[in-house]
C-alpha cells in the first residue's frame, strides 16, 4: 500500500525521506509501465525544481507530485481536454486557480493526465491518446487483465494509484472523480461546486461542473478540499454510532454486479458490527429525475462552431453525445431547470433525518478495455454491437453518481475492497454543503476498515 500525503508529510518533517526523493519515486512510477497512457504530457525537470524548493517543504502538499488533468488551464500550454482538435490551440496565460492553488500550497505539478475527449463518458476510453489501465491504489497491484479506469478523469486516478502523484486534480460533472477513483481503489472527494471555482477549466456542463481531486486516502482529501476551497473543513469528534446513516434502495441497488454487492454488504456490516445506526430508505425521487440532462446542450453550446469545422477528428461516441444537445429546446431547457429544482427538494426532505447516505459508487466492476474498444470500420454489425455495449456500461457507471451531480449535492468515494478482489467504491454523501459531514462520516469508515 503506498503512502498518504499525511504520512508522506510526517516523513519529511522526521527526515525519513526528503521532497526531492519523493519526487524521484513519482517520476519513476510515472514512467513505468503502470501508468501507461496515464499522462500526455509530463513536466518532469519542473517538478524536480519544485521539489527541491526548502520554502515548500512546510506547506500543505510539501513539495510533491500533484498531477493536472488535461482540461485545466496551465500557463504556457495549450489546454487539449483529451482531444486532438485543440493540440495547437493557443497557450494559457495563467495558470486557472485551481492550478494556482495548488502550487501555493507547495504542490509540485509533475505532469498533465489523460482524460475521456472532452470529460464526456465515464468509462475512460480515449481513441487518441491511448487508455490507461486501472490499478488497484489500496493494495498496490495492477488489475488485470487490463480494464477500463473510469472516466472522465481516468489519467488522475491512475497517477495516484500507482505512486506518480499524491494528488490527481480533475473534475466532475456526473461522477468523473468518484467513478475512477472507485475503478481504481482510491479517494474520490466530489465537493459542493460551488466551494471551488470553475475558471480556466474547459467546460463540459456549466451546470454540474465540478473542481475536485483524487487522492490516497480520507485524510488526504480533506487537506486537498481545504486548498482547492480555501475554506477551513470543520472538524467533528462525533463517532460512528452516534451517526445517523442511511442506505437508499431506490434504483442505487439495483442490478449491482456480484462482486460490489458483496464487498457493499461486508461493508455495511463492519459499520454495524462497529455500532453504527444505518437505515433503509426509499427515495422515490430516484424514480422521476429529470428526462434531459445538461450536459449535452450545454456542451453543444460551446463546442456546436468547432464541430463544425473539426467534427471528423473527434472520438465518435463524443461527437454523438454532444450532438444531441442540439435537439434541447428551449423551453425543454427551461423546463429542466425548473424541475431539477422541485426534484432537489423532494430529495432533501427525504434525506433531512440523515448525516450522510451509503450506496455503491458504481453498480459494476470495470470491464476489460478490449470489450469496449472503438469501432474500426470493418464490420458494420460489430461496429454497432461494440458501441452498444459502450453505451451501455457508461449509462450504469454514472446512474449512482450522476444522481449527486443534479442534486447539486457532495460526495466521497473510498475503497472498500479487500485484498485479490477487484476494486470497489463506497460513496458517502448528502446535500449541498454538507461537505465536512460527508467528510467526517467517510474518516470514520476509512479508519474503521483499515483495523479489518
Amino acid at each position: 500500500m503506498l503512502p498518504d500525503l499525511d504520512t508522506t508529510r510526517r516523513m519529511l518533517q522526521s527526515h525519513q525521506t526528503s521532497a526531492p526523493q519523493e519526487m524521484e519515486r513519482a517520476i519513476a512510477a510515472a514512467q513505468s509501465t503502470a501508468c501507461r497512457h496515464a499522462f500526455v504530457r509530463t513536466g518532469f525537470d519542473e517538478a524536480r525544481s519544485q521539489a527541491a524548493n526548502p520554502s515548500l517543504q512546510h506547506l500543505p502538499l510539501a513539495g510533491l507530485a500533484v498531477s493536472v488533468k488535461d482540461l485545466f488551464d496551465l500557463q504556457g500550454q495549450p489546454t487539449p481536454a483529451g482531444s486532438v482538435v485543440l493540440a495547437d490551440a493557443p497557450a494559457a496565460s495563467a495558470d486557472c486557480p485551481a492550478v494556482a492553488r495548488l502550487r501555493a500550497a507547495g504542490g509540485a505539478v509533475i505532469g498533465r493526465t489523460n482524460m475521456t475527449e472532452f470529460a464526456f463518458s465515464g468509462v475512460g476510453v480515449n481513441p487518441h491518446h491511448g487508455t490507461p489501465a486501472a490499478h488497484d491504489g489500496r493494495f498496490g497491484t495492477l488489475v488485470g487483465p487490463a480494464r477500463v479506469p473510469g472516466g472522465s478523469s481516468s489519467g488522475a486516478a491512475v497517477s495516484v494509484a500507482t505512486g506518480a502523484a499524491f494528488v490527481g486534480l480533475g473534475s466532475d460533472t456526473g461522477g468523473s472523480i468518484r467513478i475512477p477513483a472507485a475503478l481504481n481503489g482510491v479517494v474520490g472527494f466530489k465537493n459542493t461546486a460551488r466551494l471551488v471555482p470553475t475558471q480556466g477549466a474547459l467546460p463540459l456542463s456549466t451546470t454540474l461542473d465540478t473542481v475536485c481531486a483524487t487522492t490516497r486516502s480520507v485524510r488526504d482529501a480533506i487537506v486537498v478540499h481545504e486548498v482547492l476551497a480555501q475554506r477551513r473543513v470543520a472538524r467533528s469528534t462525533a463517532p460512528l454510532p452516534a451517526l445517523r446513516l442511511a442506505v437508499p434502495t431506490t434504483v442505487i441497488l439495483d442490478g449491482l454486479d456480484a462482486r460490489v454487492a458483496q464487498a457493499f454488504e461486508r461493508t455495511l456490516a463492519q459499520l454495524r458490527q462497529a455500532g453504527a445506526q444505518i437505515a433503509e430508505i426509499d427515495l422515490p425521487a430516484m424514480r422521476q429525475q429529470p428526462a434531459y440532462g445538461f450536459s449535452a446542450p450545454e456542451s453543444y453550446a460551446w463546442h456546436r462552431e468547432l464541430l463544425q469545422r473539426a467534427g471528423e477528428r473527434y472520438d465518435p461516441r463524443v461527437r454523438k453525445r454532444i450532438e444531441a444537445g442540439a435537439t434541447l429546446r428551449a423551453w425543454e431547457y427551461i423546463d429542466l431547470l425548473r424541475s431539477r429544482q422541485q426534484w432537489i427538494a423532494d430529495m432533501q426532505a427525504c434525506m433531512a433525518p440523515y448525516d450522510a447516505l451509503l450506496s455503491p459508487t458504481v453498480p459494476i466492476a470495470a470491464p476489460t478495455i478490449a470489450s469496449l474498444a472503438p469501432a474500426d470500420g470493418q464490420d458494420a454489425a460489430m461496429d454497432a454491437a461494440r458501441d452498444a455495449e459502450f453505451f451501455r456500461v457508461n449509462a450504469l457507471l454514472l446512474r449512482n453518481t450522476s444522481a449527486v451531480n443534479l442534486l447539486d449535492g457532495c460526495a466521497l468515494s473510498l475503497p472498500c475492497h479487500t485484498a485479490g478482489e477487484l476494486p470497489v467504491g463506497l460513496m458517502v454523501w448528502h446535500a449541498a454543503l454538507h461537505d465536512d459531514t460527508v467528510l467526517h462520516v467517510g474518516l470514520q469508515i476509512e479508519e474503521l476498515l483499515q483495523k479489518q
